[in-house]
């Protein structure tokens, strides 16, 4: 019979068993997200960024229908220089496994596999969220509806700015998921600083993100997420004559090539690429990279308060597969 376990990698394994501070990594930047050859350097600087600042990196995504927390460098070489890697959400998982595909993890999925591995933070770019014309085509990001169900800090730039922002932040409210600035009570807008919109709550270190953990998982009545949202300083955003013009184009080019779906985000992130000059390219990567660096920096700070998992993944001869791990999603 088939085994579909989660593989561990060994040193996140060992981090695990230990309490020690984790952080997830979603593996779509890697395969989807950004252009090769520059994808597979900056996941490698995304992991450098988390180890740089306390904790250990766990790269998610899937291999040979094998899905593995803490790829390797040579899973994260093949998964950002296939073709043919599949997107997968958490809808897709048990099909990919069942079929043995190559794929990476959106945040959706990311999130649902770390919080079952008992990570507690997830360092990403920016969510998805409610496209625009949703009222029309009810094209809705499963980010959201994962979220609401998933004990998982995520820290981010906010949700893509080629999305509906609005809309989004109210369906994150309505799903009961906590959003809080880092630093600022106004939402961020990925490419771009400011979002256009307020927020009703701020932290101010990652110790009292770390004090938001901990009094969600004392009080035991939140199962949803909490989003950081971690603007870029004003001097490395994108210029916003620029974002708002590349936009709008990107917008239109949209409805004459037809573009709708999942496919929509990496068709426009390449547009951004391309219209820019690869100035938004040169954004991406420092938006993941400080919110690698923050996220390890919570995750520290919450295993600071937090004691090991009694269970933790069971390490074999091949490798590490999943014991029924049991580890409180809160701890880092």
């Amino acid at each position: 019979m088939t085994d579909f376990q989660i593989r561990y990698g060994a040193e996140v394994a060992e981090a695990l068993r230990a309490g020690l501070p984790v952080v997830a990594c979603e593996s779509t930047i890697v395969s989807h997200g950004l252009p090769r050859p520059d994808n597979l350097r900056v996941a490698r600087e995304i992991e450098t960024a988390v180890r740089a600042n306390g904790a250990v990196p766990a790269t998610i995504g899937m291999v040979g229908g094998e899905l593995v927390v803490g790829l390797d460098d040579a899973q994260l070489t093949r998964l950002a220089s296939t073709d043919g890697v599949a997107k997968l959400s958490v809808r897709d998982l048990a099909v990919a496994a069942a079929t043995g595909a190559d794929g990476a993890t959106t945040v959706a999925a990311t999130s649902a596999v770390a919080a079952a591995a008992g990570i507690g933070v997830f360092a990403t770019g920016g969510l998805g969220g409610v496209h625009r014309e949703a009222a029309q085509t009810f094209d809705e990001s499963a980010d959201l509806v994962t979220l609401a169900r998933t004990p998982i800090t995520v820290v981010c730039a906010g949700v893509k700015s080629i999305l509906d922002v609005g809309a989004t932040l109210e369906r994150l409210e309505t799903l009961g998921v906590t959003v809080v600035g880092y630093r600022s009570r106004r939402f961020p807008g990925f490419f771009i600083t400011d979002g256009g919109f307020d927020l009703d709550w701020s932290v101010e270190s990652p110790e009292q993100a770390a004090a938001v953990l901990a009094a969600r998982a004392a009080h035991r009545v939140q199962p949803s997420a909490v989003i950081v949202a971690n603007p870029l300083p004003v001097d490395e955003q994108l210029d916003p004559e620029l974002h708002d013009r590349t936009l709008a184009d990107g917008l239109a080019r949209l409805t004459l090539d037809g573009v709708t779906g999942k496919a929509v985000t990496p068709f426009l992130l390449a547009y951004f690429h391309s219209a820019t000059e690869g100035a938004s390219l040169a954004v991406n990567v420092r938006i993941i990279l400080r919110n690698a660096a923050l996220a390890a920096q919570i995750a520290v700070a919450a295993a600071a308060t937090t004691a090991p998992a009694t269970t933790a993944p069971a390490t074999t001869a091949a490798g590490t597969t999943a014991a029924g791990t049991t580890a409180a999603a809160e701890r880092g």
